[in-house]
């Protein structure tokens, strides 16, 4: 094993960067052994690894393979190196989460740092990807858990925890559409709208709904950034549709301002914590994982629109 550690590590440092001799001063050894430990290799094969250019080495079919098979190694190492970790009772491991862009404020960012301040020994990499991606990161490995609107297949993933989100429009202090629990969504026709745009799970979702209800939306803009429709509403160019989650901390903080659209055929969005089925997450992954969890129903919409300070009474009347 040392051996074949020692050539993938060697190996893998000539196929990035295209050159033994780069490869030797980025280790700190000599070009020589770095080339006789790829030479025996490739005579054991019987076939060459790299391809001798010019210019430097590039990789053959049969590097090519061996290059998977040594990030498939090398990770499987990690895996290995964390549960030894956890046999050990050490809490120390390392951890990552992709998360859908809404997330990046507020709740999670919260709960990292605790984690941070409570678990020093576990690190964390959050990715902030869309709703697509997270789900295929979760359920392909690449990520140990992810947060992500209305998963597809449960026989990839397991849900850890959820809440429901609720989608409504955005509105800066003071616009009278500030002043309802809810309203219609034909209530917005003659507005100048800024919506979501795909690849935002919320831009799918007024789409159907437009398309359920013949309500023409005068779209002013369009935009696949959160952040961005939340300041052009702040900016007064027109009403913003988001989900109560997507502004939770302006509307909080009272830079915004959120009507629930209520429609009968409008049922809450899943947001839903989750891990790979085929995949048992780590001691490291399992602490953060309860952490997350603990405080999840944050995020559910009956919690945020009573921080919001809405008359949720008025709108169970309505």
């Amino acid at each position: 094993m040392p051996a074949f550690s020692r050539f993938l590590r060697y190996f893998m440092a000539v196929g990035r960067l295209g050159s033994i001799r780069k490869a030797a001063d980025e280790l700190n050894l000599s070009a020589s052994a770095i080339d006789r430990q790829i030479l025996n290799v490739e005579a054991e094969l019987g076939m060459p690894l790299f391809e001798r250019l010019p210019t430097g080495l590039k990789l053959t079919a049969a590097g090519e393979l061996m290059m998977a098979s040594a990030h498939q190694w090398e990770k499987g190492m990690t895996e290995v190196r964390a549960r030894i970790e956890d046999l050990r009772g050490l809490k120390r491991g390392h951890v990552e989460i992709a998360v859908i862009d809404a997330l990046t404020r507020g709740y999670i960012p919260e709960t990292v740092h605790r984690i941070q301040r409570d678990y020093p020994g576990i690190t964390i990499s959050l990715r902030v990807l869309d709703n697509d991606s997270v789900r295929r990161a979760v359920a392909e490995g690449e990520v140990d858990c992810g947060i992500m609107f209305d998963p597809q297949s449960l026989r990839e993933l397991n849900v850890r925890a959820y809440v429901e989100v609720v989608l409504g429009f955005v509105t800066p202090p003071g616009h009278p559409f500030g002043a309802r629990a809810q309203a219609r969504f034909s209530q917005c026709v003659g507005e100048p709208i800024i919506a979501p745009g795909e690849p935002l799970a919320v831009g799918q979702q007024v789409a159907l709904l437009e398309a359920a209800t013949s309500v023409p939306l005068e779209r002013r803009v369009t935009s696949d950034n959160i952040q961005m429709i939340a300041a052009l509403v702040r900016q007064g160019a027109g009403i913003g549709i988001l989900t109560s989650l997507d502004v939770m901390t302006e509307v909080q903080e009272g830079r915004l301002q959120f009507t629930r659209i209520a429609e009968p055929l409008l049922r809450p969005m899943t947001l839903a914590l989750c891990t790979a089925s085929a995949r048992t997450p780590s001691y490291a992954a399992a602490l953060v994982l309860r952490e997350i969890g603990n405080g999840y129903t944050r995020l559910d919409h009956r919690s945020a629109l009573a921080d919001f300070g809405t008359d949720t009474a008025r709108e169970a009347g309505e």
